[in-house]
């Protein structure tokens, strides 16, 4: 498996703090059956702003260092960009990164707003042949109250990628509910831990991924897990398959409407 969303580089953003848990993340990563990680570190402007040759330099040298304690696991450079107007301007010149140099982007938004440029910036990263790809769509609260939206923008060429924590409850009741629907509506491309402390994600992949087998099955789950991050990691096109919009029961409705 490849792990699709990280924060493992150290003291960079808000994730490893230290070179020796890095390693220790990367030890539970193996473990948890993660053979690829991609190292997405938050690049938020004017808070989080390491450039992307200084996080090469990391790759690189964590991968050599791997490979002197006799680890094969493989580490791509990728960011979490955090949506903003100039985001093409950010990836132009070099300051944040695509996934593997490649023409994949993960990208956040606000939890708490949509932005009312959004449609704006996916269309320019779309004009420039990025291909967008929107981190745990499951858990922004404008979402949650507007699920559809997902629908809209994976029709519109939009990838996303869903948490593991999600399933089990990680971040909340609606999160989990709406992973479930967007698993069992064909809308979600890849899964990551976005992993920030050892002792955490990684200890419960396993439960995750029996969640998520009993939802959508094996072969969906080898193509979130292992098939398409190959093919973003190569630069290849990935065929999306028929979405549907999401419909809540009663059940789930009242739900929503206890947790508000």
């Amino acid at each position: 498996m490849i792990d699709f969303h990280t924060h493992i580089i150290p003291n960079i953003d808000d994730g490893s703090r230290s070179i020796e848990e890095t390693f220790d993340l990367i030890q539970e990563a193996k473990e948890a059956g993660f053979e690829g990680i991609i190292l997405t570190s938050h690049y938020i402007e004017n808070y989080y702003e390491t450039e992307s040759y200084e996080r090469d330099v990391w790759v690189k040298a964590i991968s050599d260092s791997l490979k002197s304690k006799g680890m094969d696991t493989k580490l791509y450079l990728g960011n979490e960009i955090y949506m903003s107007e100039n985001l093409m301007e950010l990836l132009i010149q070099g300051k944040a990164s695509t996934i593997n140099n490649g023409s994949y982007v993960l990208f956040e938004l606000p939890l708490n707003i949509e932005p009312i440029n959004l449609y704006d910036v996916i269309y320019s990263m779309q004009q420039n042949k990025i291909v967008p790809i929107l981190a745990h769509p499951e858990r922004y609260t404008f979402v949650q109250k507007d699920p559809n939206l997902i629908y809209d923008l994976v029709e519109k060429g939009v990838l996303m990628q869903a948490n593991y924590g999600s399933i089990l409850g990680q971040y909340g009741e609606k999160a989990q509910l709406f992973l479930r629907k967007f698993l069992e509506s064909n809308m979600i491309h890849f899964l990551g831990s976005d992993v920030h402390r050892k002792n955490t994600i990684y200890k419960r992949i396993p439960q995750a991924l029996n969640e998520i087998k009993h939802i959508i099955g094996t072969k969906k789950l080898n193509e979130l897990t292992i098939i398409n991050p190959k093919l973003v990691l190569e630069n290849k096109r990935i065929d999306v398959p028929r979405i549907q919009k999401v419909k809540l029961t009663l059940k789930e409705r009242l739900i929503m409407y206890l947790k508000k």
